[in-house]
């Protein structure tokens, strides 16, 4: 009984860690709204700059927008100057916006994979909390979500 055990608990280390021709990462999945952000997590030596790649391009010709690659990167400066990582990030559906948020929330639980200390400082910034707002379906009789037709009384 103790054996399968043992075995479960390795197979949920290879999930959270793997290993490409690149070295090893870190794995973590980021959402808001209909955006999906898979992110990899590659460990970069101390003199190398965050390296970000978004579904093959340059971070900066995805995201034109200063802001958003911004918000997109904010994580990793929580982990401190020594530790340095290079992104690789496979975004789909949504916005702009959308993916640059859940690339955010990707980064922020693939660094908690790395290393649990981080949880509690990327915790108080909210960088792990998922926005949970999306957009509500149209209701028949209704031209919007909630807005009714124009009401007249003759």
């Amino acid at each position: 009984m103790p054996i399968k055990k043992t075995i479960k608990k390795e197979e949920k280390k290879v999930k959270e860690e793997k290993t490409t021709k690149q070295g090893k990462y870190f794995y973590a999945v980021g959402r808001r709204k209909t955006a999906i952000a898979r992110v990899k997590l590659f460990l970069a030596d101390a003199s190398a700059q965050n390296n970000l790649v978004v579904n093959g391009r340059k971070f900066e010709e995805y995201f034109p927008i200063s802001r958003m690659r911004d918000s997109a990167k904010a994580p990793l400066s929580q982990a401190g100057e020594g530790i340095r990582f290079n992104v690789e990030a496979n975004v789909s559906g949504g916005g702009i916006r959308a993916q640059a948020d859940a690339i955010k929330l990707g980064v922020a639980r693939a660094m908690v994979v790395f290393n649990s200390e981080l949880k509690k400082s990327l915790k108080g910034k909210g960088y792990l909390t998922r926005d949970p707002r999306e957009v509500e379906r149209k209701k028949p009789g209704l031209k919007k979500a909630r807005k009714s037709p124009q009401w007249a009384k003759r």
